[in-house]
């Protein structure tokens, strides 16, 4: 589904991502950790297209097909999708007639906001006065409205209670039909996480820890996630040495 391939990235003149490689198979959900600044969301925003992030070195193939220097609409289209840790608030424009406008999807919109608890926000402006938990749940229903292949979540449990943190657990499910066997499932995901809250609802298969922008570590994600918290990210950063 996704492959990386000996990634460097920079914003301005300022390394944020050093000779990354990374390979997501269909229907496998890999989880990287890592304190905050160390090069996880610009990971995803790589990936996604965003024009700030510049690939120096390297490259990114989507479904065998070399994406590195497309713009992010025509990696949306292609089937990629990202729920982002700290999206804009869009005056003027409501949830709903984002939907509706962009998706033509109002029927679909309707009974997957229910399901979301979203029915008080559709006729709001986007993410504006939302609380921390409504807007990491209207992130999920634009990207099950847009429905791609392979999903990117960016700290989804980030700012969100425990109840929020279950409700979207169980719909990070849903999108990647957890419901259905393995061998028909077709989609895929990458889960950055700093607490691992996420991993007690969401299956993952492979996990990474990412420091000073380099992924330093590679094996279970649940076993990983015991060595953070027992020992912090302290001892992954004798990788580096």
């Amino acid at each position: 589904m996704l492959k990386i391939e000996d990634l460097s990235v920079k914003i301005e003149e300022k390394r944020v991502l050093n000779h990354i490689n990374l390979c997501i198979g269909k229907n496998e959900r890999h989880v990287i950790f890592g304190p905050n600044g160390a090069g996880k969301s610009s990971l995803l925003m790589t990936i996604m297209g965003y024009p700030r992030y510049k690939v120096v070195q390297g490259r990114i193939l989507f479904k065998d097909i070399d994406i590195t220097h497309l713009s992010l609409n025509e990696r949306a289209k292609m089937g990629i999708g990202m729920m982002h840790q700290r999206p804009p608030t869009i005056k003027g424009l409501t949830l709903m007639r984002f939907i509706t406008e962009v998706f033509k999807k109002e029927k679909v919109a309707q009974k997957v906001s229910e399901k979301l608890k979203l029915n008080s926000l559709l006729k709001r402006d986007i993410n504006r006065n939302f609380s921390g938990g409504e807007i990491k749940r209207s992130e999920l229903f634009q990207l099950f409205i847009q429905n791609p292949d392979f999903f990117m979540f960016d700290e989804p449990e980030s700012g969100v209670d425990l109840g929020n943190v279950e409700v979207m657990g169980n719909f990070v499910n849903e999108l990647l039909e957890e419901n259905l066997k393995i061998k028909n499932r077709r989609r895929s995901a990458l889960i950055i996480t700093h607490t691992g809250f996420i991993l007690k609802y969401v299956a993952a298969d492979r996990g990474y820890v990412m420091m000073n922008g380099s992924l330093v570590g590679m094996g279970n994600p649940f076993q990983i996630l015991k060595e953070i918290e027992k020992h912090g990210f302290n001892r992954c950063a004798e990788c580096l040495i």
